[in-house]
């Protein structure tokens, strides 16, 4: 074992005042890559290792299945010793000078298949009268328009433009969009409207989707209405209202729409943000290929 990692370990302890619990972890972590050298070359020492060494150890634990963050750790452990060995003169540069770790993958989005949609649209019971017609409206309207819970919440009647058949939705920093709906959401919220004039005569401030005292709904309560709805078809952790927007734009380019018309309808501001439902559509794809192609179950 080398005494260079003891007397790292010694630093940390008597001159840090680190935890024996975060010390012990530097040890793993180091002496890992200790025996990585041993192994691979007798050669090489922990002073005479070089950047494409230190890659080669950081390309074996991501083929070993290694999580990018435990990766990530080891590759921090090691610039603390490189640093640690440049202040005691015991090498002139630090290997990890130019060694970059592995970025961390960003989780796939949440979302309902459309079946599950259809079920909970179709085939669920949201309740009678006013309320009805609104519970359903809502969960409606963020599937087939993507937009934001607090767009949602700030919809006022005037933004329903009912001849062009569009939305005029007030986003981040009050940047406004226009988003296309389709005749099923017209019928829809012309039904709501109407039993809303009939149940609650007087909203608040022009709002569209209120309570049944004429107050606007609030973001919290619109979450657990919809998480409510969405237990009733799906089994998947996240039932926010943002699956449903995650929904709306996983099934958009599922039927071939255009990245760049999925980014300006959901509001983003670089195509980048809008990327992340390509790895999406492509799980969808694989799994399909898996699925089906004959040489693909062998």
């Amino acid at each position: 074992m080398s005494a260079l990692i003891d007397s790292f370990l010694d630093y940390l302890r008597l001159e840090r005042a680190y935890s024996p619990k975060t010390v012990q972890g530097y040890e793993i972590d180091l002496r890992e890559f200790e025996s990585y050298l041993a192994r691979t070359d007798e050669g090489v020492t922990l002073e005479t290792a070089d950047a494409d060494i230190v890659r080669n150890w950081t390309m074996e634990m991501m083929e070993a299945g290694q999580k990018e963050t435990s990766v990530n750790r080891r590759l921090s452990a090691l610039r603390s010793f490189y640093r640690f060995l440049l202040r005691k003169g015991v090498i002139a540069m630090s290997p990890m000078q130019t060694v970059k770790g592995p970025k961390k993958k960003k989780p796939l989005p949440y979302f309902l298949r459309e079946e599950e949609m259809n079920r909970l649209l179709d085939g669920t019971d949201f309740g009678q009268g006013f309320e009805g017609e609104r519970d359903r409206l809502i969960v409606q309207m963020f599937y087939e328009t993507g937009m934001r819970r607090a767009e949602l919440v700030g919809l006022d009647e005037g933004d329903v433009d009912f001849y062009r058949g569009q939305i005029k939705v007030t986003g981040k920093r009050n940047k406004q969009r226009l988003i296309p709906f389709g005749k099923e959401l017209k019928a829809a919220m012309q039904a709501y409207m109407a039993e809303k004039a009939r149940e609650v005569p007087e909203t608040e401030d022009g709002a569209l989707f209120v309570r049944r005292n004429g107050r606007r709904v609030t973001e919290g309560w619109v979450y657990g209405m919809v998480h409510r709805n969405l237990a009733k078809v799906t089994s998947i952790k996240k039932r926010s209202p943002h699956v449903l927007r995650h929904t709306f734009a996983t099934a958009m380019l599922n039927n071939q729409a255009e990245l760049e018309a999925v980014k300006e309808l959901l509001g983003h501001e670089s195509v980048s943000t809008t990327e992340i439902y390509t790895h999406t559509t492509f799980e969808e794809l694989k799994n399909a290929y898996n699925n089906a192609h004959p040489r693909a179950r062998k």
